[in-house]
């Protein structure tokens, strides 16, 4: 009766009893003639490569008392063979055929451990018993050559069975690092495999297997252990160990070039992931240095945001949002979207950003925006499409002006509750050109919150853009059922609760603006004309003001920076001035008027009639500043208020 074969009669193992006669001829190995008068071998089942596979018992014997199976039963494939290709390598048929499937699984994934990983299913049991994979202290990375000693840092171990592939054990750290001198750097170096008798590998060997070494079955010496180096595109990698028990036929030159093989395709598998993820982590670092560290503190709104990144961290997209200070207490809200996930797409999110800065510097209006920025995205290329939102809020007038370049649209939650999607023309993509944008003008009722978000918030790829804002809209409906005027840090959170997280592949960017107002107690505004007198009006005006308000300690310096500043618009002007004091935590001025040339400071000579009223404005006022507008420009100062007449309940002041 043939004797009962085990999991450990795998390729290339000896069958019990045949120690010291020739080997029996293996496919799984090698094409060696069998010695003659040795029994015929078995062939052995293909390994599915897989975890938890176990090779199939043999065949049943075609007789009583023989032991020599059946030739044709042998040649038959086992049952549940998934992959043919996955036999053991024996002839050069089957060696290529198994490199096919071992390269193809190894060469699957972008990530290190998971390809370090695959080459150990690919291994074990197949072509070895046990697999020790060794990477270099530190990982080399880009272009420059790696400085100091070459060092040498156990990483996984993998034996017997596939699902035993695991990470280097706890404690390794000390004896799983060494440092390759001589002629084993060398043979490295050198892209070389060799087997374990290798002069060379001789006075590393006890170092490099001692994790298997104290183990209760040891490697056996000598040629049945080939250490392969790990060769990338520029560096040395490491090296891979691959061992065979004693009751296993030894290597053979046929399984150096397959070991060959298999570090170079995994030493390519783990160059890549170790470039992609550097280039990752850099666009990364790029993508969050070009986003806001901080939002603004303005008076009349408060804001909160967050960014999360894709799930699959492989490419990063080009999601930014932003919160722009505008002259009058306004404030513009900017969310957008570049189209693409890679290094380019963040590099472009960066310029357009930038591009936005600028425009809202000028204080244009957001169609005006969106049309100069699909100027500049064309001239960085038509290819570098975008989506872009743009509101600027206005807490005095208590309204919201918005404009839509192929974004989704932005959600209004309100004092009540109810959560209403703002209909705005959706205006074709930025990079697109020749193609009108159209702002809309409507109400910001005080208390309601403003939520800008980018497609990765509701579309993923199960679900729908429409019905993504659906969900949206149903969970701040939900939200504010159970909280009125939930606090903008735990709305965002839940918000983010909607992400399908199993099957988002983009990333995400959300701002969310809560209305505040302005009181219009703490508002006095005029029109002057610009004649000669206007300046004692203004004063006159600006006295009755503060007193109104209570801060009296302020009346002298404040008239006289007044009185400056609109002297100076009296010169340039030929329509009304506009003469505007608004009182927060301090006291800020505002003069416009419509002449473009904005004011500088200057040093006054000793017979100038002029040019010391910014000097004045510099010393005495806390911050001052000119900004320039599509119609004029407008020059302000600002003035701290002392902490006992700053405003605190509804009942302070009057409307101007």
């Amino acid at each position: 009766m043939e004797p009962r074969r085990t999991p450990d009669h795998g390729p290339g193992r000896l069958p019990a009893g045949t120690e010291g006669r020739g080997a029996p001829q293996d496919l799984a190995v090698h094409g060696t003639p069998r010695e003659p008068g040795a029994a015929a071998p078995v062939r052995p089942p293909p390994a599915s490569g897989r975890p938890g596979s176990v090779p199939p018992k043999s065949p049943a014997a075609p007789g009583r008392g023989t032991t020599r199976p059946d030739p044709a039963a042998a040649e038959q494939p086992a049952q549940g063979v998934r992959d043919a290709t996955e036999r053991a390598p024996g002839t050069a048929t089957d060696r290529l055929r198994y490199l096919e499937a071992a390269t193809r699984r190894i060469a699957r994934s972008l990530d290190q451990d998971e390809t370090l990983r695959e080459l150990c299913r690919a291994a074990i049991p197949t072509f070895a018993d046990a697999v020790l994979v060794h990477l270099r202290d530190p990982l080399p990375a880009g272009e420059r050559q790696p400085a100091g000693p070459l060092a040498l840092r156990l990483h996984s171990i993998a034996q017997g069975p596939e699902d035993l592939v695991t990470a280097a054990p706890p404690g390794s750290g000390d004896f799983g690092r060494l440092t390759v001198t001589g002629r084993f750097a060398e043979l490295l170096l050198a892209g070389r495999p060799a087997f374990g008798d290798a002069p060379e590998i001789a006075p590393a060997l006890t170092e490099l297997l001692e994790p298997v070494a104290s183990g209760p079955a040891a490697p056996p010496p000598g040629r049945r252990l080939i250490i392969a180096p790990l060769c990338g595109r520029r560096h040395l990698i490491g090296t891979v160990a691959l061992l065979r028990g004693a009751d296993r036929l030894a290597f053979t030159g046929d399984d150096l070039l397959v070991a060959s093989q298999l570090a170079t395709h995994t030493a390519s598998g783990v160059d890549k992931a170790v470039l992609h993820g550097h280039e990752a982590s850099l666009a990364d670092a790029l993508q969050l240095t070009m986003l806001p560290s901080s939002l603004p503190e303005t008076t009349g709104v408060r804001l909160a945001s967050r960014y999360l990144p894709a799930a699959e961290t492989s490419q990063v997209g080009g999601d930014w949002y932003d919160a722009i200070p505008l002259p009058g207490n306004r404030v513009a809200l900017v969310v957008g979207d570049v189209m693409g996930h890679s290094m380019t797409s963040a590099a472009i999110m960066g310029q357009l950003r930038t591009t936005v800065q600028t425009l809202a510097g000028l204080d244009l209006p957001p169609q005006e925006v969106l049309h100069h920025l699909d100027e500049q995205a064309q001239r960085l290329g038509s290819e570098h499409m975008a989506t872009c939102l743009y509101t600027i809020y206005d807490p005095i007038s208590q309204r919201l002006l918005v404009a839509d370049a192929g974004h989704p649209p932005p959600v209004l939650l309100h004092p009540d509750g109810s959560a209403e999607v703002l209909r705005i023309p959706p205006g074709a993509p930025i990079g697109v050109g020749g193609v009108p944008f159209e702002s809309v003008d409507m109400p910001a009722p005080t208390g309601a919150t403003l939520l800008l978000y980018t497609d990765g918030l509701v579309e993923s790829r199960g679900r729908d853009v429409w019905t993504g804002v659906e969900a949206l809209c149903a969970r701040l409906r939900a939200t504010a059922a159970v909280v009125a005027s939930p606090p903008l840090e735990m709305l965002c959170d839940t918000v983010l609760t909607i992400l399908d997280h199993g099957a988002r592949d983009d990333d995400v960017a959300l701002l969310a603006a809560r209305f505040d107002g302005f009181p219009p107690r703490n508002v006095a505004y005029w029109f002057l004309n610009p004649e000669p007198q206007t300046a004692g009006r203004a004063r006159q005006l600006t006295r009755r003001a503060l007193h109104r308000w209570g801060l009296d300690p302020l009346l002298d310096t404040t008239e006289l920076l007044v009185s400056e500043v609109v002297t100076n618009a009296v010169r340039y002007a030929s329509r009304p001035i506009a003469l505007r004091l608004l009182r927060t935590d301090v006291l800020r001025c505002e003069v416009g008027d419509d002449s473009p040339q904005v004011p500088r400071m200057r040093r006054a000579q000793a017979g100038d009639e002029g040019g010391r009223g910014l000097y004045l404005v510099d010393r005495l006022a806390q911050r001052w500043g000119a900004t320039r507008l599509s119609t004029g420009k407008v020059v302000w100062f600002e003035q701290p208020i002392p902490e006992e007449y700053r405003p605190r309940g509804p009942k302070d002041g009057d409307a101007a």
